[in-house]
């Protein structure tokens, strides 16, 4: 940015979510390989590329999972970027990778995963929150660096989006799932002057692509919305 500064330029970072995943069994796939953008995901990720075709893309980076990477491929193509990969942006660990979840059916009618959920501050069932925390700022910092006095997009997963957000915003970590502002396809938005983040924003560019139950807020509808997270 001409007549700026050094160090107190504006960085903008657009953090985005995947778009809809196809997973018709309800599986919470987490780190699992193979797990593909459905046709739905695949407009969603379209209409972010569209959204930010105008906007000063300099770095475009993703979770390494296959529906991070085909979320980020448009938004890329779009701008002229080769897409990057960081590790540090790939979806929370988590105990019960690969079965159904929820309560009264799935992993949670099992007694010996009880155990699993004796510390939901921590939490118990998967990868600690301060750990979450700490990769999620230092990609976000790596974006920042990258596309510094511009703009770059990140797309990685829902909580450890929501996690990073709530650490900024001055929250506790632990939370209701439930009542995650972190809807499929949206973008949280970090603006950094120099390298300090003075504003966090959310908008959802593809929301009237979301199906009802996936809003956040929305009621849990029996039968959907298994894949908690993501």
């Amino acid at each position: 940015m001409t007549g700026t500064p050094a160090g107190d330029e504006l960085t903008v970072v657009h953090v985005m979510r995947h778009g809809e995943v196809h997973n018709p069994d309800g599986i919470l796939y987490g780190r699992l390989p193979d797990y593909h953008l459905s046709e739905l995901g695949r407009q969603m990720a379209d209409r972010v590329a569209e959204h930010l075709s105008q906007r000063d893309v300099t770095h475009v980076v993703a979770s390494p999972l296959d529906r991070a990477q085909e979320t980020a491929t448009p938004i890329a193509k779009a701008h002229g970027l080769d897409l990057a990969t960081d590790a540090r942006l790939i979806e929370a660990a988590n105990v019960f990778e690969g079965k159904t979840f929820g309560v009264g059916d799935g992993a949670l009618k099992n007694p010996d995963n009880w155990k699993h959920l004796v510390n939901p501050f921590k939490p118990s069932w998967g990868e600690p929150y301060v750990e979450q925390v700490v990769r999620m700022m230092g990609a976000l910092d790596a974006a920042k660096d990258a596309a510094r006095g511009h703009e770059a997009v990140c797309v990685s997963h829902q909580l450890p989006i929501w996690i990073v957000r709530s650490f900024v915003e001055k929250r506790r970590l632990w939370h209701d799932p439930r009542k995650r502002q972190c809807t499929l396809a949206s973008l949280t938005t970090f603006t950094y002057r120099g390298d300090r983040i003075v504003s966090v924003g959310y908008t959802e560019p593809a929301r009237d692509l979301v199906p009802a139950h996936l809003l956040a807020g929305a009621k849990p509808v029996k039968g959907k919305g298994k894949a908690f997270g993501a």
